[in-house]
């Protein structure tokens, strides 16, 4: 089925490369005002190249191509509405500077998850935003961070231990798997049962829902799946919020329950309810493709692995505690390349609210934005061999990240940068140190990494991996 169906995506994507279309410019600039037109051109009549993306060259190649063709700021037709993408550190600098407040995050990400994701703290805008995230940072202080971690620790050992590995280890699916888990412990604060499965469910559901082609309330579609989990999780959230308001649990949702900003605001039960579905998805989803492909690239890379490993056990711990995190250098240096290499975010939107400019180039209000952190961190100009994974760009005798502050952007950058970024880097990096002293793992060697595009580019089959137990001069693992 599944070869079945990337057949047809190649079609439909040669039938959009094939069809004549000719390049004209997305909007004259005001006369006299001295900007540039951006340049492009619609594609097939109706679906644009929003094929192109759906095929196995997916959108990263795409990106890649246009860039060569128009540069840093072009304009291309996608289900009916053309939409400017912007490439390179000096434009991703202007849109998440957003210096004149011409673009609006909550109606650039409104029509791709808003029904699901709807009033996230990275579906607002302005003043309300920056009121929501004084709030939100109260989750996600140091303390806070420690009582997440010591939530996580004793869940992924158990986790672990109980993996059936072996050749071919579904890598992905059993990533998601753990990563579901730890959201409904640490986040939820519920403990492994049918209502955890329950919610796990209905997350799926929602977070599956933004990626349905036929975004229409039909029964049994993708769309239809996510509106109702959505609907349970919001049926859920609001019936606990007066026991976590009354209680002092170490969970997410308690936390939220109880912040305050310094100047005395706190969340609304809605805003609570919205906050938490967000959360959800935006910490397990990225950690599971940074996680899943982290492992990935140690396997194809045993050098690498066997590095990292040696600095897990030379620090003498079966866990890490929150101080341990800066204590494994080749960890970090393998966690920015992965997040470089293969960004768990690719893409991310805006809407225009006024007329504006970037770099010199016209875009006037109401243009669709998409910003690429994926295609700029694999551009040649600020990354030498941009297609090899190689977590030693990131070492202090090379740090080719410093060529530009947002060349390495995979967390975003500017008022909406990650709020999570220190949380999901602290997930990763506590399993992987254990994930290294338990197993050794390889890829095989006929394996073909097939990436499709969900949040952002993830594995299209498990991720088969050949993993073993790990026995001589293991740390001993109680669990």
């Amino acid at each position: 089925m599944q070869t079945a169906t990337r057949a047809f995506q190649s079609v439909l994507a040669g039938m959009s490369r094939a069809y004549p279309t000719r390049v004209e410019p997305l909007a004259e600039p005001p006369a006299g005002s001295g900007l540039k037109p951006v340049m492009g051109d619609f594609g097939l009549p109706v679906f644009g190249h929003g094929l192109e993306s759906l095929a196995e060259r997916g959108s990263l190649a795409i990106a890649m191509e246009r860039y060569e063709r128009f540069g840093p700021i072009s304009w291309s037709g996608t289900v009916g509405m053309r939409v400017v993408s912007l490439i390179g550190p000096e434009a991703l600098e202007a849109a998440w500077m957003n210096r004149d407040k011409a673009f609006s995050s909550e109606r650039g990400w409104e029509p791709v998850i808003g029904p699901f994701f709807h009033r996230g703290i990275m579906l607002l805008d302005f003043e309300e935003h920056m009121q929501h995230r004084r709030i939100l940072q109260q989750a996600f202080t140091r303390p806070r961070l420690l009582a997440y971690l010591d939530l996580m620790t004793p869940i992924i050992s158990r986790t672990l231990s109980e993996w059936e590995v072996g050749q071919g280890f579904p890598m992905y699916t059993q990533t998601k798997d753990m990563l579901l888990k730890l959201a409904s412990e640490v986040f939820v604060g519920m403990t492994l049962g049918d209502e955890a499965d329950r919610l796990e469910k209905a997350f799926e559901a929602a977070v599956r829902g933004g990626q349905g082609l036929i975004r229409a309330d039909i029964k049994f579609g993708t769309w239809s799946r996510g509106l109702r989990g959505r609907e349970t999780l919001q049926k859920y959230f609001r019936s606990e919020i007066p026991s976590r308001r009354a209680g002092d649990g170490d969970d997410l949702f308690s936390v939220l329950c109880h912040s305050e900003s310094e100047d005395g605001h706190t969340f609304t039960d809605e805003d609570i309810v919205n906050h938490m579905i967000f959360a959800m998805m935006a910490a397990h989803d990225t950690s599971t493709i940074a996680l899943s492909m982290m492992t990935h690239f140690l396997g194809r890379h045993p050098g690498w692995q066997d590095r990292l490993r040696e600095e897990s056990l030379a620090l003498g711990k079966e866990t890490l505690d929150y101080d341990d995190l800066d204590a494994l250098p080749s960890l970090d240096l393998a966690f920015k390349e992965t997040l470089r290499y293969n960004s768990p975010v690719g893409l991310l939107f805006r809407k225009t609210v006024k007329d504006t400019e970037i770099m010199g180039y016209y875009i006037p209000k109401g243009t669709e934005v998409v910003i690429d952190p994926w295609a700029t961190m694999h551009r040649p100009e600020w990354w030498p061999n941009p297609e090899v994974w190689d977590p030693g760009r990131f070492s202090p005798e090379r740090r080719e990240d410093k060529v530009h502050r947002f060349a390495w952007a995979p967390f975003g950058g500017g008022a909406h940068k990650c709020i999570g970024m220190y949380f999901g880097g602290m997930e990763v990096k506590a399993i992987m140190h254990q994930m290294l002293q338990r197993f050794e793992w390889s890829v095989p060697a006929d394996y073909e990494l097939d990436l499709t595009y969900g949040t952002g580019p993830q594995p299209a089959d498990g991720l088969p991996i050949d993993m073993r137990p790990r026995v001589t001069g293991a740390v001993p693992l109680t669990t």
